[in-house]
Protein backbone atom coordinates (compact mmCIF):
# COMPACT_ATOMS: atom_id res chain seq x y z
CA UNK A 1 0.00 0.00 0.00
CA UNK A 2 1.72 3.45 -0.68
CA UNK A 3 0.20 5.27 2.46
CA UNK A 4 2.10 2.59 4.51
CA UNK A 5 5.11 2.74 2.37
CA UNK A 6 5.43 6.83 2.64
CA UNK A 7 4.41 6.82 6.41
CA UNK A 8 7.48 4.68 6.77
CA UNK A 9 9.32 7.07 5.01
CA UNK A 10 7.73 10.45 6.44
CA UNK A 11 8.46 8.83 10.12
CA UNK A 12 12.21 7.97 9.30
CA UNK A 13 13.04 11.46 7.67
CA UNK A 14 10.98 13.40 10.79
CA UNK A 15 12.47 11.03 13.41
CA UNK A 16 15.51 11.45 12.39
CA UNK A 17 15.39 15.74 11.49
CA UNK A 18 13.77 15.84 15.14
CA UNK A 19 16.34 13.42 16.75
CA UNK A 20 18.94 16.04 15.27
CA UNK A 21 17.27 18.92 15.76
CA UNK A 22 16.18 18.22 19.69
CA UNK A 23 19.75 16.35 20.65
CA UNK A 24 20.77 19.00 22.83
CA UNK A 25 17.56 19.27 24.72
CA UNK A 26 17.97 15.99 24.77
CA UNK A 27 21.02 16.07 26.61
CA UNK A 28 19.89 18.92 28.75
CA UNK A 29 16.79 16.94 29.79
CA UNK A 30 19.09 13.23 30.85
CA UNK A 31 21.41 15.43 32.51
CA UNK A 32 18.80 16.91 34.74
CA UNK A 33 17.26 14.11 35.42
CA UNK A 34 20.74 12.60 36.20
CA UNK A 35 21.29 15.14 38.93
CA UNK A 36 17.69 15.48 40.31
CA UNK A 37 17.62 11.93 41.43
CA UNK A 38 19.29 8.32 41.53
CA UNK A 39 19.24 6.21 38.25
CA UNK A 40 19.16 6.28 34.83
CA UNK A 41 18.20 8.99 32.52
CA UNK A 42 16.30 6.44 29.98
CA UNK A 43 13.94 4.31 31.05
CA UNK A 44 13.15 0.96 28.81
CA UNK A 45 10.64 -0.74 28.92
CA UNK A 46 8.99 -4.14 26.97
CA UNK A 47 6.15 -2.86 24.73
CA UNK A 48 3.95 -4.76 22.28
CA UNK A 49 4.16 -3.49 18.90
CA UNK A 50 3.29 -4.71 15.20
CA UNK A 51 2.31 -8.36 14.91
CA UNK A 52 2.36 -8.71 19.03
CA UNK A 53 6.20 -8.51 19.01
CA UNK A 54 8.14 -7.53 21.86
CA UNK A 55 10.44 -4.16 21.56
CA UNK A 56 12.31 -2.09 24.47
CA UNK A 57 10.65 1.54 24.51
CA UNK A 58 13.15 4.36 26.06
CA UNK A 59 11.35 7.35 27.80
CA UNK A 60 12.94 9.94 30.00
CA UNK A 61 12.58 8.42 33.56
CA UNK A 62 10.09 10.52 35.20
CA UNK A 63 9.66 7.81 38.61
CA UNK A 64 11.75 7.43 41.24
CA UNK A 65 13.64 3.73 40.85
CA UNK A 66 12.30 0.53 41.86
CA UNK A 67 8.63 1.71 40.98
CA UNK A 68 6.27 -0.78 39.86
CA UNK A 69 5.57 -0.68 35.96
CA UNK A 70 1.73 -0.55 35.57
CA UNK A 71 -0.73 0.89 32.80
CA UNK A 72 -2.27 4.33 34.23
CA UNK A 73 -5.53 2.40 34.31
CA UNK A 74 -4.49 -0.23 36.65
CA UNK A 75 -2.28 2.38 39.05
CA UNK A 76 -3.06 2.65 42.51
CA UNK A 77 -2.00 6.33 44.35
CA UNK A 78 0.86 4.25 45.94
CA UNK A 79 2.01 3.09 42.68
CA UNK A 80 2.19 6.57 41.18
CA UNK A 81 5.88 8.19 42.84
CA UNK A 82 6.90 10.82 39.58
CA UNK A 83 10.38 12.60 40.99
CA UNK A 84 10.00 16.15 41.14
CA UNK A 85 11.09 17.18 37.11
CA UNK A 86 9.30 13.82 36.41
CA UNK A 87 5.97 15.35 36.80
CA UNK A 88 6.84 18.63 34.53
CA UNK A 89 8.08 16.07 32.06
CA UNK A 90 5.16 14.22 32.05
CA UNK A 91 2.42 16.95 31.92
CA UNK A 92 4.86 18.18 29.01
CA UNK A 93 5.20 15.12 26.95
CA UNK A 94 8.59 15.79 27.04
CA UNK A 95 9.43 12.49 28.67
CA UNK A 96 7.81 11.08 25.28
CA UNK A 97 11.07 12.42 22.96
CA UNK A 98 13.52 9.13 23.11
CA UNK A 99 10.51 7.10 21.56
CA UNK A 100 12.33 8.84 18.42
CA UNK A 101 14.86 6.84 18.13
CA UNK A 102 11.87 3.52 18.26
CA UNK A 103 10.38 5.68 15.24
CA UNK A 104 13.72 5.70 13.27
CA UNK A 105 14.53 2.07 14.26
CA UNK A 106 10.96 1.00 12.72
CA UNK A 107 9.63 -0.22 16.04
CA UNK A 108 7.15 2.80 16.10
CA UNK A 109 5.58 4.94 13.98
CA UNK A 110 4.83 9.08 14.66
CA UNK A 111 1.33 7.99 14.78
CA UNK A 112 -0.66 4.82 15.69
CA UNK A 113 -2.30 3.04 18.50
CA UNK A 114 -0.86 3.03 21.83
CA UNK A 115 1.89 0.98 22.53
CA UNK A 116 0.99 -2.12 24.69
CA UNK A 117 3.27 -2.89 28.69
CA UNK A 118 4.11 -6.48 27.72
CA UNK A 119 1.87 -7.22 31.06
CA UNK A 120 -0.87 -4.69 30.67
CA UNK A 121 -3.21 -5.16 33.04
CA UNK A 122 -6.03 -4.26 30.63
CA UNK A 123 -4.39 -5.60 28.05
CA UNK A 124 -7.72 -7.87 27.63
CA UNK A 125 -9.59 -4.72 25.61
CA UNK A 126 -6.48 -4.43 23.24
CA UNK A 127 -6.72 -8.45 22.49
CA UNK A 128 -10.46 -7.98 21.44
CA UNK A 129 -9.61 -6.36 18.80
CA UNK A 130 -6.04 -7.89 17.29
CA UNK A 131 -6.12 -5.29 14.04
CA UNK A 132 -4.48 -3.36 16.56
CA UNK A 133 -1.82 -5.25 16.25
CA UNK A 134 -1.31 -4.84 12.41
CA UNK A 135 0.41 -1.70 12.25
CA UNK A 136 3.08 -0.13 14.67
CA UNK A 137 2.12 1.89 17.28
CA UNK A 138 2.88 5.62 17.72
CA UNK A 139 4.12 8.24 20.24
CA UNK A 140 0.77 9.69 19.53
CA UNK A 141 -2.59 8.41 18.03
CA UNK A 142 -6.17 9.10 17.89
CA UNK A 143 -6.72 7.16 21.72
CA UNK A 144 -4.19 9.63 23.03
CA UNK A 145 -5.97 12.64 22.20
CA UNK A 146 -8.98 11.52 22.50
CA UNK A 147 -8.76 11.86 26.76
CA UNK A 148 -5.76 10.14 27.10
CA UNK A 149 -5.61 8.48 30.59
CA UNK A 150 -8.90 9.98 31.39
CA UNK A 151 -11.03 7.68 29.22
CA UNK A 152 -11.73 3.72 29.68
CA UNK A 153 -9.67 0.78 28.46
CA UNK A 154 -12.77 -0.21 26.28
CA UNK A 155 -12.85 3.01 24.70
CA UNK A 156 -9.09 3.65 24.36
CA UNK A 157 -9.16 0.11 22.26
CA UNK A 158 -12.03 1.85 20.22
CA UNK A 159 -9.90 4.58 19.31
CA UNK A 160 -7.07 2.62 18.01
CA UNK A 161 -9.01 0.00 16.67
CA UNK A 162 -10.98 3.33 14.22
CA UNK A 163 -7.49 4.37 13.55
CA UNK A 164 -6.07 1.76 12.53
CA UNK A 165 -9.28 0.80 10.15
CA UNK A 166 -9.68 4.69 8.77
CA UNK A 167 -5.83 5.55 8.27
CA UNK A 168 -5.13 7.89 6.28
CA UNK A 169 -2.86 10.92 5.86
CA UNK A 170 -5.56 13.23 6.47
CA UNK A 171 -6.83 11.50 9.74
CA UNK A 172 -2.54 11.94 10.70
CA UNK A 173 -2.89 15.30 9.72
CA UNK A 174 -5.83 15.64 12.18
CA UNK A 175 -3.74 13.73 14.89
CA UNK A 176 -0.81 15.84 14.87
CA UNK A 177 -3.21 19.09 15.71
CA UNK A 178 -5.34 17.75 17.82
CA UNK A 179 -1.38 16.31 19.94
CA UNK A 180 -0.45 19.96 19.56
CA UNK A 181 -3.76 21.06 21.04
CA UNK A 182 -3.77 18.61 24.24
CA UNK A 183 -0.04 19.46 24.93
CA UNK A 184 -0.69 23.05 24.61
CA UNK A 185 -3.60 22.60 26.56
CA UNK A 186 -2.25 20.47 29.49
CA UNK A 187 0.00 23.05 30.19
CA UNK A 188 -1.80 25.96 29.71
CA UNK A 189 -4.36 24.65 32.29
CA UNK A 190 -2.98 24.27 36.39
Amino acid sequence: MIYLTAKRGIDIFVSAVLLLLLSPLLIIIGICIILTSSGPAIFWSERVGVNKRLFSMPKFRTMAVGVKLVSPEAADPDDIMPTRLGKFLRKSSLDELPQLWSVLTGDMSLIGPRPMLEYDNVREERYKRPEIFNVRPGITGLAQVSGRNFISPKNKSRYDAFYVNNMSFGLDFKIILMTFGAVLKTNLVK
